[in-house]
């Protein structure tokens, strides 16, 4: 990110701390140093006990460097305890298109931490006087938090998708996103729309889920359909380009969260006419996917939604979910309670393993029903003479109720009145045999209360993807809330948790950078976002390992809540 650091526009000066409480001492790489003697006090909330950390300002951008300074958007006021939850700035639309500054960093960023978290998400939900109805509707956004020697740069963009731009321009919706649609001046022009819609050109490329560096460096974001891959510059969040498949294998959607490694590029792409999943792989340096192999379906009238998916070392899992894709429901004009999907429980759910090397199933089995939107891991379990026995995988799971995407509504997010109304979650533990048994099991990995029976937004140590692992961190509940709140450290193997809240706050997912050379599986930082209740925000850094905060570093402004990110270390 030397762009940001060359042209960070706007510095957050404006605390008392910067105007001279403190005498500069020293300063590196445009970062002042100051001796402050002042301490600041910050309580991290757990739902079993409550710890107190000391956090003192080591760093503070640099007042030389307030060149071309961009105004700041104004906070909405808060009106009272229920209201402000309307106002919350978690789901309210970010003010400008892009901003960029150095913040000041309160504790300390270790010095091994080099490089840059971005962040993904939804930043605008609303175009014109149009307000957007669902959490996944929001134009994209794009944050980055650039760590070098103990500084911090943050900044975001607007994702500049066809679908956004086309917005700007015409001053209202254009494409169909997860839950609206277009408004028609005539019959005409709604059936045009309808073949385009099967052509899929009126599918949105607004990539608003995800964020990936594949194993050549490029990093693209994405959504669901398949044009909604979008290459950015990870230095200056540009927006450069399409990312165009070489390939012939066609196809409107696929996972939105692929597998990538520095060697690997893997995704599923749905079959909605001969309902069943195309695996397929791509070379780093290539655009062109190829088939693995194919999963046909073995229940429901079409393909179950497959937003994510796991790995072991030789077997992709492909999740079979009675929660289908339905082409009815997207035809419609006014979204349905499930949206994009129909629940069929009379289909029952499977699962099937896939041989990495041959395309071969080597288990197709079904298992209870479930809803989930995230995979955490998967693992192979051996037996004494090393032989493959099961495979293990593990997922954010929601209980098999559905409710919860209608939960994720702006309106409900925004009514927030004190009610319990989050649908259960858990660790939700799929164990698959591989000796021919027609069924495999799910239960929890660990007691669900001990995260507050909330669960989404995992991460893991990246060296441990397709292996047995211990550690996850996650977004977890401290009740009664609406939307997972806590941020969660989750040991699989003592089967606990250590929670952090902040009453009111809105942690974005939770990010596990390793500290190179760490040979322990949390030895590392964990870095998320928060949006606060009265419009504030703050990226957080815990230590990987005792889960405790070792930075905080106020932004001039609060950002909307974002979805998934990556770390693109330094080159």
């Amino acid at each position: 990110m030397a762009s940001f650091a060359l042209s960070a526009t706007v510095r957050c000066l404006s605390q008392p701390l910067a105007a001279g409480s403190g005498k500069v001492a020293d300063r590196r790489d445009g970062c002042c140093y100051l001796g402050i003697s002042s301490m600041f006090s910050r309580k991290a909330n757990s739902s079993t006990s409550t710890t107190t950390r000391e956090l003192t300002v080591t760093n503070v951008a640099s007042p030389q460097r307030l060149s071309n300074i961009v105004p700041l958007p104004e906070k909405e006021n808060v009106v009272d305890d229920h209201n402000h939850w309307r106002n919350h700035v978690a789901w309210t639309s970010v003010r400008q298109e892009r901003w960029e500054g150095e913040l000041v960093v309160e504790g300390e960023i270790p010095l091994w931490l080099s490089g840059t978290y971005l962040r993904n998400g939804p930043g605008l939900w609303h175009i014109g006087d149009y307000n957007f109805r669902h959490l996944f509707d929001g134009y994209a956004m794009l944050v980055g938090l650039h760590f070098e020697n103990g500084c911090l740069i943050a900044g975001h963009r607007q994702i500049e998708s066809e679908a956004y731009k086309a917005a700007k321009k015409n001053n209202k919706l254009c494409y169909r996103e997860f839950s609206e649609v277009p408004k028609f001046d005539s019959f005409l022009s709604y059936v045009g729309d309808l073949a385009n819609l099967f052509s899929g050109a009126s599918l949105t490329d607004n990539a608003n889920t995800g964020v990936i560096k594949l194993g050549d460096g490029r990093v693209v974001c994405l959504t669901e359909t398949q044009k909604g891959s979008i290459v950015i510059d990870p230095d200056t969040l540009d927006t450069l380009g399409k990312f165009e498949y070489s390939d012939s294998l066609g196809g409107l959607i696929h996972s939105a969260h692929p597998i990538v490694t520095e060697t690997e590029f893997l995704t599923l792409l749905p079959d909605l006419i001969k309902p069943g999943y195309l695996v397929v792989k791509m070379e780093p340096g290539t655009n062109e996917r190829k088939v693995i192999g194919r999963v046909d379906c073995r229940g429901g009238p079409s393909p179950g939604w497959v937003h994510s998916f796991p790995v072991t070392e030789h077997y992709v899992v492909v999740p079979e979910m009675s929660l289908r894709y339905c082409a009815q429901n997207l035809l419609k004009a006014e979204p349905t309670p499930l949206y994009k999907f129909n629940w069929h429980p009379d289909s029952k759910a499977f699962v099937h393993i896939m041989c990495k090397a041959s395309g071969q199933i080597v288990a197709s089995v079904e298992v209870p029903l479930f809803v989930t939107f995230h995979f955490i891991n998967a693992y192979e379990e051996k037996d004494e003479e090393g032989r493959v026995t099961a495979i293990v995988a593990d997922c954010c799971e929601h209980n098999a109720d559905t409710t919860i995407l209608d939960k994720l509504r702006l309106q409900n997010l925004r009514s927030f009145n004190g009610q319990d109304v989050l649908p259960d979650a858990r660790v939700g533990r799929f164990t698959i045999p591989l000796d021919g048994s027609p069924f495999g099991e799910l239960d929890a990995a660990l007691e669900p209360d001990e995260h507050g029976r909330g669960m989404d937004m995992c991460s893991i140590n990246p060296a441990y993807l397709g292996k047995k692992y211990r550690y996850a961190y996650a977004c977890g509940a401290q009740r009664p809330c609406n939307f997972p709140n806590t941020l969660t450290k989750i040991d699989l193997v003592e089967k606990k948790a250590k929670n952090w809240y902040d009453e009111g706050a809105v942690p974005s997912e939770p990010l596990f950078v390793a500290r190179p050379g760490a040979t322990e599986e949390d030895d590392g930082v964990v870095i998320s976002m928060i949006s606060e209740k009265n419009g504030d925000g703050y990226a957080l850094l815990f230590d990987g390992s005792t889960f405790e905060e070792i930075a905080r570093a106020k932004f001039p402004y609060g950002l909307p809540y974002g979805l998934h990110g990556c770390w693109v270390p330094k080159k």
